[in-house]
């Protein structure tokens, strides 16, 4: 499992580091050529689909590191006795939406077949829109590695709120 976790750590490092650079050079090519009195007609489109895919994909590493969405505070206030159960709450909450939020990614996914991007209609609304489900599945099983991780070794959840 620690092999499997490392190997999909990586993964979602590399997608975001790929993420990171391609939206910091569509960036700086889009003001290069905005500067020379050439704009780019596909810059702001391009652009936004990078931020989004990398919002979504680095979502899913702070899941898997344990830095997103977890209350820390929240969950270290209370008696040491209501913290796992806090903890299965918050799983099963965490899961279940972005179970919820694959569906219906899902669902928008099929519902553009047809559709294209409009400054480069050879790429299909599916393409850029498939972010959501497939990054609501990689949520989920950061997620539950992430809780695996933390059932395995207890000593990982801190015993008092830090102040």
């Amino acid at each position: 499992m620690h092999k499997f976790r490392q190997a999909f750590e990586r993964l979602l490092e590399g997608v975001s580091l790929l993420l990171i650079v391609l939206l910091a050079l569509v960036v700086i090519v889009g003001v290069l050529f905005r500067k020379v009195g050439m704009p780019l007609v596909w810059y702001d489109e391009v652009a936004s689909i990078l931020l989004a895919w990398l919002t979504y994909y680095g979502s899913c590493l702070a899941a898997l590191r344990q830095a997103h969405i977890g209350f820390p505070k929240f969950v270290l206030s209370v008696g040491p006795e209501f913290r796992w159960p806090l903890l299965l709450i918050r799983e099963v909450i965490v899961v279940g939406f972005f179970a919820l939020a694959a569906w219906a990614g899902w669902r928008v996914v099929m519902v553009l077949d047809g559709f294209y991007m409009v400054s480069l209609p050879w790429v299909p609304r599916q393409f850029t829109e498939s972010v959501i489900p497939l990054s609501s599945v990689l949520f989920i099983m950061a997620e539950l590695l992430s809780f695996a991780e933390l059932w395995r070794n207890p000593a990982r959840l801190p015993a008092e709120v830090e102040q």
